[in-house]
């Protein structure tokens, strides 16, 4: 008797290892799927960068006498936008 309930117990934990395994393939992430996430992030966070630095050049152009000032503050900006940006892509894709 002993022995049929180790035989049970063993294909039990089988199946359950088996499960598990399968499931595990089922989910792991292709590497064209990571590639994409990961060239999402950057965009997330060099877009603003990118933008910030353009509207700061632009608006620096229309001021002279501000030198580089609106630049550097947008370019600051576009930093924690971008930031954020990735910090949230991230919480709701993990």
């Amino acid at each position: 008797m002993s022995e049929s309930n180790d035989d049970e117990r063993l294909r039990q934990q089988l199946k359950r290892q088996s499960a598990r395994m399968k499931k595990a393939e089922q989910e792991q992430s292709t590497l064209l799927a990571q590639t994409v996430y990961i060239g999402t992030l950057g965009l997330l966070f060099i877009l603003p960068v990118i933008g910030g630095v353009w509207l700061g050049m632009w608006l620096d152009e229309l001021a002279s006498y501000y030198s580089i000032h609106w630049t550097m503050a947008l370019l600051l900006g576009g930093l924690i936008v971008g930031a954020l940006n990735v910090y949230l892509f991230i919480r709701t894709h993990s």
